[in-house]
């Protein structure tokens, strides 16, 4: 038996079908210090209700996995220390053994998919790291892409990541990319990356109803929606791409690897920029749960 619970509040939007849109937590648990990750938390589920659906933060506490969390949990969750950072791999042992866990992109598919929830906003996906014909780091949130029916709205691909790269593979695994409103690929901080989009659609309406049509051709997978970051928030990619390689060569000389490189990529390009990549991030989060709200309604709407 799967150890799920739903909070009270997403347990009602389900069997009510008022719209839900799942939240990831590790940007809770590692990518915000505290008090900023649970005012952004916060902030994030107010976007998500403001848009007239129900936020479901995904955590595991005690060996349950949480679609919603309550006040209470919310806090228990932005005050832990030593938190696991769980994706496909090690979500079932840590759920086996107990504890406290957060949820990366890949998990919070998961974990959405398993809650009955088709929507899922969060910063920016994984994908190929630089130099990854050396180092073969490849975020598992690329496979889940093309296993999992959910709607993924990110900010594009982290700007630390190899977005050529990243395209290819996804593209290989059959994963629609989508940019919002524009042409070009998103980057995470920035609107401009100079890369062409696969995809380009302007309307919720016509997202939700891409996520239907995939259903019924029976293919596997979600989508991935990029939608650029509002233009007032953003960091053009000119002044980020300097501080961004500086970051890459210090976590090599460091020998940072595997699930520390991002956590440590984030921190560096924040204190490099004295705290506009923070401010940054935190408007494009709360931008995708804009986004993810309306497509979350139109999906409910065209059941």
């Amino acid at each position: 038996m799967i150890p799920l619970t739903h909070s009270p509040e997403v347990a009602d939007a389900l069997s009510s079908g008022t719209p839900v849109v799942a939240l990831e937590s590790t940007i809770i648990t590692h990518g915000m210090p505290y008090p900023q990750n649970i005012e952004t938390a916060r902030a994030v589920e107010a976007e998500v209700r403001a848009g007239g659906a129900v936020p479901a933060t995904m955590a595991v506490l005690g060996g349950t996995l949480h679609a919603g969390l309550t006040e209470d949990e919310l806090t228990q969750l932005a005050e832990a220390t030593h938190v696991a950072k769980l994706s496909r791999a090690d979500l079932a042992v840590h759920l086996t053994r107990g504890g406290t866990g957060a949820t990366t992109v890949a998990a919070t598919m998961i974990a959405a998919n398993l809650a009955g929830i088709e929507t899922f906003a969060t910063g920016g996906i994984g994908g190929v790291h630089r130099r990854a014909e050396q180092t073969f780091d490849i975020s598992a949130d690329l496979q889940e892409l093309s296993k999992t029916a959910v709607t993924v709205v990110a900010a594009g691909p982290k700007a630390i990541l190899d977005l050529p790269k990243t395209l290819e593979v996804l593209e290989t695994l059959g994963v629609p990319v989508i940019a919002y409103g524009q042409d070009e690929l998103p980057a995470f901080w920035s609107r401009s990356s100079g890369i062409d989009a696969p995809l380009r659609m302007d309307s919720a309406a016509e997202i939700a109803a891409a996520h239907r049509m995939r259903a019924a051709l029976g293919l596997p997978g979600g989508q991935l929606i990029a939608n650029p970051i509002p233009e007032a928030d953003e960091i053009p990619v000119d002044d980020l791409f300097p501080v961004i390689l500086q970051a890459l060569g210090e976590a090599e000389d460091q020998r940072i690897a595997a699930k520390a490189v991002t956590p440590f990529l984030l921190q560096r390009i924040f204190e490099l920029t004295e705290g506009r990549s923070l401010t940054a991030n935190i408007a494009l989060v709360k931008n995708n749960a804009r986004l993810a709200a309306e497509i979350a309604g139109e999906l409910v709407r065209s059941r």
